[in-house]
């Protein structure tokens, strides 16, 4: 696991090696362990002294002034000796910087060797290099793994950069008729003077539906995100974007639901034992639901030693799943660690604002990062459970989702929709009612086509909340624009038959992507640490998508062929206790630890005043404080904008900000 940046000057310039640097090193606790440049030729400039620039046979020098530069900061996690980056084919013409992890590395290694490429190292970063001379462009699809990287080609003058098929390694870049910049993370490509920092408003948009600014966007209008299962190729005078790979519901497996549960367990199985690869210590998340006790069960099989696990606990009781975890590591004689924390509320949330780059609403980045923490104390890769909502109709919204459409479906459209949509506007305004009171939202998603339901579902803001929200200027620069139309425009293209179906399908190009994994991504590599994820494994959700969704959510049961597939594993307790979520008290923390903090942060941010109406920012932080109203999504994802506001635009986001 690595951090990667780099730059091409299509105009021919020379590259700032001062520049490479900044780029490089500010995404040091992405790879704490090693540096590494490379520059394709040599030109004008110095490189820095004691920077240490990769070359090969004297094909770069340390004289600088490449108009190709690529920079690595390197996590050591196997071919420790030999695995350094950027990393270049035998004759010194094709470079790579690279971050991740290939599983078929081994295969792709004997594969190579049988058609001529000779080996220098033992590292999956070669495997890609010389994988793609002999594919080109083909090269992503045979790679299994997560993965964002860039190579250069100095024989035909071009770059090839992908990002693996689920979204878990970041890519993100900066595209004008002069250059090409990229960086794992957005702070990397702002170190290069003349890069705008002026907000995208319709990410803007996006944001305060959602939480989270979904690929391509990102939220400044300079830069983008590298989508996922898609590769660019970059000349001087064109850029090619390509999908290479996408997840099909169209096939159905017809076996048996008992076939189906061996299978299921044979390739998480396998799937798991092939993250398990590492010349340094690993071990696992571990928070007692079913997805992370089966990995770790998992785990256990294929490992001769005890498995290292981590956890976190907290005081209140009802955010607490510490006693899961304990029952599931003492049932597989785990190395368990586990620690009770009491957030730092104010510094942490500081600090997330400058990992993740962007407006980033989620609040369980929180508790991510803290156990992140924790396991890092032991070790330096570690496996989690994600994935198991997404591949198999986990989430309750999957449930009531489902009701609404069962509605939906059995009314008359001519009689639906005018008198649910009719009932649902003259439902009491539901702003100063407990959550709890679902009536409006539910008459309100029967009224609408299944893509536009869902989406208002899962939105923070709805539309009404955001016109009252929104500055009038803001409204009009925007326009006419609907962030549900990317909703259904997925929700239309998925291939599968039912309707829960591509809603799965719609999460994974979605929510996975760009909030689960962002998530994960960022909390981690925050405290250095590679996460890795069995349950999203391409091959395993190929298999998922073919099962039939009314095994995956069977009544009222979610899960349910995963979680009777682990009946074997696993006790009854854990399997079919009730889903907590991996939360911390935020709606309480908005009243108490963090009231003070955060009405400054709401009311007197320029954030706030460029961008929303105080009035309607106060009503809302008013109704919260009143103890009538529960306004966390909407209060949270505005502080964290304007936290990612005052740390990004107003002024320069270079060093991280100290936390403990």
């Amino acid at each position: 696991m690595c951090g990667i940046a780099g730059a091409f000057r299509r105009d021919g310039s020379p590259v700032d090696p001062s520049v490479l640097v900044a780029m490089t090193r500010v995404l040091e606790h992405r790879g704490p362990d090693e540096e590494g440049y490379f520059l394709n030729r040599c030109g004008d400039g110095a490189w820095p002294d004691g920077v240490p620039l990769r070359h090969l046979d004297g094909h770069v020098d340390a004289s600088g002034g490449g108009f190709v530069g690529l920079g690595h900061r390197r996590l050591s996690i196997i071919d420790l000796k030999t695995g350094q980056q950027p990393l270049c084919n035998e004759d010194g013409t094709v470079w790579i910087a690279f971050n991740g992890e290939i599983y078929n590395f081994p295969e792709l290694h004997e594969e190579l060797r049988a058609k001529g490429h000779t080996f220098r190292t033992h590292s999956d970063t070669e495997a890609i290099v010389h994988g793609y001379e002999e594919w080109g462009e083909d090269l992503p699809r045979r790679l299994r793994g997560m993965f964002a990287f860039s190579i250069w080609d100095q024989r035909k003058q071009r770059m090839l950069v992908a990002r693996d098929r689920l979204g878990k390694k970041p890519f993100y870049y900066h595209l004008s008729d002069d250059a090409f910049l990229f960086g794992s993370e957005i702070k990397s490509v702002l170190q290069v003077p003349g890069v705008s920092r002026d907000v995208e408003l319709e990410a803007l948009s996006d944001y305060l539906s959602l939480s989270y600014i979904p690929s391509p966007k990102s939220i400044f209008k300079s830069v983008r995100k590298l989508p996922q299962a898609h590769y660019a190729v970059i000349t001087r005078d064109s850029f090619k974007l390509e999908p290479y790979w996408d997840l099909s519901y169209a096939e159905v497996d017809g076996a048996s639901q008992e076939e189906q549960q061996e299978r299921i367990l044979e390739k998480l199985g396998e799937s798991t034992r092939i993250r398990m690869m590492s010349e340094v210590p690993l071990g696992a998340f571990l928070s007692g639901g079913v997805d992370s006790s089966a990995i770790v069960a998992l785990m256990a099989e294929a490992s001769e030693k005890p498995v290292k696990t981590a956890s976190i606990a907290f005081s209140e009781e009802k955010y607490d799943e510490s006693p899961y975890a304990q029952q599931v590591a003492d049932l597989f004689k785990a190395d368990h660690h586990v620690r009770k924390v009491t957030p730092d509320a104010v510094n942490v949330i500081e600090k997330l604002a400058w990992h993740y780059d962007e407006p980033f609403a989620d609040s369980s980045a929180v508790p991510t990062y803290y156990v992140s923490q924790v396991a890092r104390e032991k070790v330096t890769v570690a496996l989690s459970g994600d994935g198991g909502d997404e591949n198999f109709a986990g989430y309750r919204r999957y449930r009531i989702d489902a009701a609404e459409h069962r509605v939906r479906r059995a009314l008359p459209r001519m009689l639906g929709k005018p008198f649910f949509g009719a009932m649902g506007k003259i439902y009491p305004k539901a702003d100063y009612l407990p959550q709890f009171m679902r009536g409006k939202t539910f008459l309100s998603n029967v009224a609408r086509d299944p893509a536009d339901a869902y989406f208002h579902s899962m939105s923070a803001f709805k539309d009404h909340q955001k016109r009252a929200l929104l500055n009038p200027q803001i409204q009009e620069a925007l326009g006419g624009y609907d962030p549900a139309d990317l909703f259904r425009e997925l929700y239309a293209k998925s291939d599968a038959q039912d309707h829960t179906s591509k809603l799965l399908y719609l999460d994974v190009k979605t929510y996975l992507c760009d909030d689960i994994l962002v998530k994960v991504d960022r909390a981690s590599m925050a405290v250095s640490l590679e996460v890795r994820c069995p349950i999203l494994d391409h091959e395993f959700m190929e298999y998922a998508a073919k099962i039939p969704v009314s095994r995956k959510l069977k009544g009222g049961d979610q899960k349910h062929i995963l979680k009777q597939s682990l009946l074997k594993k696993l006790p009854h307790n854990i399997l079919y206790r009730p889903k907590m979520g991996f939360v911390v008290p935020i709606q309480h923390w908005l009243r108490s630890d963090l009231k003070d903090y955060a009405r400054e942060i709401l009311l007197e941010s320029e954030g706030t005043k460029k961008y929303f109406q105080r009035a309607a920012v106060e009503k809302l932080w008013n109704a919260h404080q009143s103890g009538v109203s529960n306004f966390t999504s909407e209060l949270w994802s505005l502080m964290m904008f304007n936290l990612w506001h005052r740390r990004f635009v107003e002024t320069a986001a270079t060093t991280p900000q100290t936390v403990s």
